[in-house]
């Protein structure tokens, strides 16, 4: 029986309550703090001050726990609107929001289906979003937003962790590899390359994953249409 759908052992108010939902909140709040190398049915039973066999029955396995950790972000993750595009656009932005807020999330997002009430919850609104279109191709559009969603912040959450690592933010790494790419330049063997670098536009990392979601949505339109 997946975790879901088991049922809590009977609640002992002593030495120290526990509930699945408590443990799983402190498994958020140690990874929202360090990483998900913080994260241990161990390091979770320190934090409660309980023992880790105390834990099991709420809990059998870490891949459980790091599953109920992903769905409880689920529930902050919304998806509205009054047409399928709007759906689409509030649910990959509102991911996104949840990602940033909760750095770990974005290693765990797209590793494998989620199957949690809150994501289940959040793929409905998505389905039910998409509804005009042909069935068949209702999973590829949705996998398509959320492919392009869970590559763009794992990107930018990389981005912001080389940047907390190295202390050299964006204009910074762009000022210390200025003189190479100069030369690169020189040698005439990447105009294309060059033109695009020199002249397009740069837009910071908001606007970035907006356009992008707007080209993709742009095309799924299209197919909608």
């Amino acid at each position: 029986m997946l975790v879901w759908e088991r049922p809590e052992p009977p609640n002992r108010p002593v030495p120290t309550p526990l509930s699945r939902e408590g443990i799983v909140r402190t498994a958020i709040r140690l990874a929202d703090a360090d990483g998900l190398d913080a994260v241990s049915l161990r390091k979770v039973a320190a934090a409660l001050d309980v023992g880790p066999m105390r834990l099991y029955g709420y809990i059998d396995t870490k891949e459980e726990l790091l599953d109920l950790m992903v769905d409880a972000i689920y529930a902050e993750v919304r998806a509205a609107g009054d047409d399928w595009r709007e759906t689409l656009r509030s649910h990959a932005e509102s991911v996104r929001r949840a990602a940033h807020r909760h750095e770990w999330f974005a290693d765990l997002i797209g590793r494998r289906p989620q199957l949690g009430p809150n994501a289940l919850a959040s793929g409905e609104a998505v389905a039910a979003a998409l509804k005009a279109v042909d069935l068949d191709a209702v999973m590829p559009m949705a996998a398509a937003v959320n492919a392009y969603v869970i590559g763009a912040v794992r990107r930018e959450i990389s981005e912001l962790r080389a940047e907390r690592a190295t202390g050299m933010d964006e204009r910074g790494w762009q000022v210390s590899l200025g003189p190479y790419l100069e030369r690169a330049f020189a040698t005439g063997k990447y105009p294309a390359l060059e033109t695009v670098v020199r002249d397009a536009a740069h837009l910071d990392a908001d606007e970035t994953f907006r356009s992008g979601l707007e080209c993709l949505l742009d095309g799924i339109g299209k197919r909608v249409g």
